[in-house]
């Protein structure tokens, strides 16, 4: 009855805001909040690349690239995936993006963001390893907004992005 129990899921390798209920009733009304659009994540991203607009929307269905494969590709046929974006900041060849999703596929910025060309850094599946970043990749859960269940209050949780993704921008 008790412990943690997962609203959402993060890849290992993803730093920042994940969410835990206490209780699997609560944890139920959250998940249903992100099916009614209530619950919002945005996420932060250093790209390798110039993106192809300052804001737009990656539409591009999202399969696995054979059915035993881990790794996911845009396909046609995949699952529809959504995904909203704002260029915040370009130094040099990079640029700080940040996204929305408006569907949750596994992989889903990892795969659009390679898909338009603007690959992660540090991206070892999707694009290519930098050693500035030991075992991680630039991409960082940094807002979430729900419901608070019992006292129907609007929560809002802010996560600064990690000084090693900061120092990437001065590079």
């Amino acid at each position: 009855r008790g412990g943690a129990h997962p609203v959402h899921r993060l890849d290992a390798e993803t730093t920042g805001i994940v969410l835990f209920a206490k209780l699997p009733y609560v944890q139920a009304h959250i998940q249903r909040q992100m099916q009614a659009d209530t619950f919002r994540k945005e996420y932060l991203a250093l790209v390798c690349g110039v993106l192809p607009e300052s804001e737009g929307v990656i539409d591009a269905p999202i399969d696995r690239v054979a059915p035993d494969s881990f790794t996911r590709a845009v396909l046609p046929g995949g699952q529809r995936a959504v995904t909203h974006y704002r260029v915040e900041q370009t130094a040099g060849n990079r640029a700080l993006v940040r996204l929305r999703l408006e569907t949750g596929r596994t992989h889903q910025i990892r795969v659009h963001l390679s898909h338009i060309g603007c690959p992660i850094c540090g991206d070892y599946l999707y694009g290519r390893e930098l050693p500035e970043l030991k075992d991680r990749f630039a991409l960082h859960s940094a807002r979430l907004r729900c419901v608070q269940p019992v006292t129907g209050e609007t929560v809002n949780i802010v996560e600064p992005m990690p000084e090693a993704m900061e120092k990437l921008l001065c590079v």
